[in-house]
This record gives C-alpha cells, sequence and structure tokens, in this order.
C-alpha cells in the first residue's frame, strides 16, 4: 500500500502514489466512457436499509461493506488494484472521514471522482456539495457521466505522538462544540435529524450560554493555545475571560453550511475558522444576525474571531470532534488536504 508522510509543524504532505492504472486522470473532469465503479456502502448509517444494491448487479461496479474501521483499506486498495474510475460512498459524515482518512494512502494525490449520499444523520458535506438529501445510489452511478464536478480540499488533522494516520475530513471543532455534539447525539434520540439537531442544539447551547452562570459548562471554555501557522504567531485573546481558555473553536473547508448559516462569515473557499473567547451577551444576542452575516467591526475586540488561515496548530485540555466524533485531547496540527473531485447531479 502506498503511503503518505505529513510534517507534523507545517503539514506539508509527501504522498507516494504508485499504482500506474491510477495516473490516467489528469483532468478534474475526466469521465470514463466505461467507468469502473466502487461503492462503500456503510450499512450502519441511518438512512441504510439495503434498498439501493439491486442497480449494482453489474460486472463494472464493485461494492464493498466494511465491517469494521480497519476493513476501509483493504477495500479501497482493492478498489485502486482494479483502477476505479468513480467512488460513491454510502453513509453520513463519519462514513466520509473515514473512507477519506483510509483512503489517502491508497490514492495519495490521484483519487477518483467520489460521490456522497446523504444517509448519515447529519449530512454536512451534502449540503455544500448542493445534493438533493433525497439523493441515492441509482441516481449517483447515473450522474458520472453528466453531473457537475465540484473541487473540496478536505481538512487534515494529526495528532502529535498518535500511531494511526492524520485524518481527513471536512469539520473540527473543540470547546462548547464538543458539547453541542453530545446534546446533538440527545436530539438524535428524540428524532431531530440533519438542519433540524443542527438547530435544536444551537438553541440550547445558546440558551445555556446565555443565561447560566460563568460556572456553566457552557460558558466557562476549555483550556487551548492556538498558533497560525506558517508565521508560528499565537491566535490574539480578546481579554474577555481566561486567557488560557476559549469558548469554542471551529474550523471546515465547506463553503456553505446546515440553514445557510454563515459561520465563518461570507461564503468562500479554503481553511476558515471561527474562535469565541467568551459567550458574552452581547455577542450572543448579535448571534442570529451574524449567522446570517453580519460583520459589525467590534467582533475580534468583543471575542469573536473569523479568520482564513493556512495550517494551525492547537493544543487541547478536552477532547475535540472531527465530523461528529471525538477524538483525545492533545496537540494538533491541522491544514488542508489533497483536491478532491465530487460530483453532484
Amino acid at each position: 500500500m502506498d503511503r503518505v508522510v505529513y510534517n507534523f509543524e507545517t503539514l506539508t504532505v509527501q504522498a507516494h502514489a504508485g499504482d500506474a492504472s491510477m495516473q490516467h486522470r489528469a483532468s478534474r473532469d475526466f469521465r470514463a466512457r466505461n467507468p469502473r465503479i466502487g461503492v462503500i456502502y456503510n450499512p450502519r448509517s441511518h438512512r441504510n436499509k439495503g434498498q439501493d444494491l439491486a442497480c449494482t448487479a453489474r460486472a463494472s461496479i464493485t461494492v464493498a461493506q466494511p465491517g469494521k474501521r480497519e476493513d476501509i483499506a483493504g477495500a479501497l486498495a482493492d478498489f485502486a488494484a482494479q483502477g476505479i474510475d468513480y467512488l460513491i460512498i454510502n453513509g453520513g459524515d463519519g462514513t466520509v472521514r473515514d473512507v477519506l482518512t483510509m483512503g489517502q494512502g491508497v490514492f495519495g494525490d490521484n483519487w477518483p471522482a467520489l460521490a456522497i449520499l446523504p444517509k448519515g444523520k447529519t449530512n454536512a458535506l451534502n449540503v455544500d456539495l448542493g445534493a438533493p438529501s433525497g439523493w441515492n445510489l441509482p441516481e449517483a452511478i447515473a450522474a458520472y457521466a453528466d453531473g457537475r464536478r465540484i473541487v473540496r480540499r478536505p481538512l487534515v488533522i494529526a495528532r502529535e505522538g498518535a500511531d494511526e494516520p492524520a485524518m481527513l475530513g471536512f469539520i473540527f471543532g473543540a470547546g462548547a462544540f464538543t458539547l453541542g455534539i453530545e446534546a446533538g447525539q440527545d436530539a438524535h434520540q428524540l428524532g431531530f435529524f440533519n438542519s433540524l439537531a443542527v438547530a435544536a442544539t444551537s438553541v440550547w447551547g445558546v440558551m445555556q450560554a446565555l443565561f447560566g452562570s460563568d460556572a456553566n459548562i457552557w460558558r466557562r471554555g476549555t483550556r487551548m493555545q492556538l498558533v497560525c501557522r506558517p508565521s508560528g504567531t499565537p491566535l490574539p485573546h480578546s481579554g474577555h475571560g481566561d486567557g488560557d481558555r476559549r469558548n469554542i473553536i471551529l474550523a471546515s473547508t465547506l463553503e456553505k453550511f446546515p440553514m445557510g448559516i454563515k459561520l465563518f462569515g461570507p461564503e468562500r473557499e479554503g481553511l476558515k475558522l471561527a474562535v469565541l473567547d467568551k459567550p458574552r451577551r452581547r455577542v450572543l444576542l448579535a448571534l442570529p444576525a451574524i449567522l446570517l452575516g453580519w460583520q459589525p467591526k467590534w467582533l475580534g475586540a468583543a471575542g469573536l474571531h473569523q479568520l482564513d488561515a493556512v495550517s494551525f496548530t492547537l493544543d487541547v485540555s478536552e477532547p475535540v470532534i472531527l465530523d461528529g466524533e471525538a477524538f483525545p485531547a492533545g496537540r494538533y496540527a491541522i491544514g488542508q488536504g489533497p483536491e478532491l473531485t465530487f460530483v453532484t447531479p
């Protein structure tokens, strides 16, 4: 299997993709006349019940249903050996994260075209790509020939001292975001999914931050140190609250978000950050307008920072979240991964 090497401090990537059969995809708009298609099908995803698989009974389509995360790498290696032109990921954001993470050592910088089916509890990537919520496997197969091509770069997240490979995903966060994901699990149990779950957990978090005391876990913040790379400059702190703590940090390369919210200000490409030092009531009361795109000049001084970054490092004392799953506290380097081409209707 090919390997991918990350330099932790600068997050530069050296990818070794040695399979000559994969080198024909030089153009992002390359469309094979008779494409070979690989499908990663997660039967445990929220909306998967096996009803789509009848359309895959043809020699040019191979379906893999990995039982464990570790099995994904072997399935992708088999796809690469077949020279697939198109990889369909049938699952939610967590499945996408696992496939991209395991696939970096298989495909390097030379990935096949990708399609993502919105089959999970949350499907933020599909919102960004503009695919319909009911998009299914037969439609995704048909879209290879005449669908749109959209390029995105995932985040690449490396934990210092970890034995596992760096992870690829699209929404990274810590602090109150971790609490929000935990609250989101409760929302899912109550039957709220996708944008409705985002709304329910966001309202709950804001209410806790508005009316709770500084001892409330939604207000106390998390110890973290954030340094922008390659400059090595610490992100300034507004001085509100403990200078060693931030209430929340979010990072993403997505451009559009559920419900049309603008977490990072105007829609734009690249790695974007939103950092809240302390949930001051002035900021929280203005939050609905801010999430609609309002960027008053006083935001940074009030403790809400929206900025672009090449990459950054984060030392954090509590677990972080990548695409809905928690990972241990520690020192992380976050940057941008390879350019990936996504197919949509």
